[in-house]
């Protein structure tokens, strides 16, 4: 008996999967974006909007509209990305806050910012 659940055990325990997140693949974008909204999210939680050169403070209810002025400055024909720059030690809700903000703002590309570590 015992050699039997021990040749089934050996059997099926290659079988079963460990959960395991299927992450999904991103591949290139088609053509770089025209121009680049940065969203930065300070320690304090505090927000400022930097586009080309030019950085200010604003505030969560003032980022969609910022941010719609921005692009629409760009023109119709520019394309445009956000990217959000949040220090790690912001919560995970204000980083969600403004991808929320930006998605109801109708935002189409909005991207996080990382630092790779070699």
């Amino acid at each position: 008996v015992m050699l039997v659940l021990l040749i089934i055990f050996m059997v099926t325990a290659p079988l079963i999967t460990p959960s395991v997140v299927d992450l999904p693949s991103v591949g290139k974008a088609a053509r770089k974006p025209d121009q680049v909204i940065e969203v930065i999210v300070g320690k304090d939680e505090s927000l400022s909007l930097k586009i080309e050169d030019d950085t200010r403070r604003i505030k969560l209810a003032e980022l969609a509209a910022n941010v719609k002025r921005a692009q629409s400055a760009a023109g119709k024909e520019a394309s445009s990305a956000v990217v959000i720059s949040a220090d790690k030690s912001v919560k995970y809700e204000t980083v969600v806050k403004v991808m929320d903000t930006l998605q109801r703002a109708g935002v189409q590309r909005v991207g996080l910012s990382v630092q790779m570590v070699n």
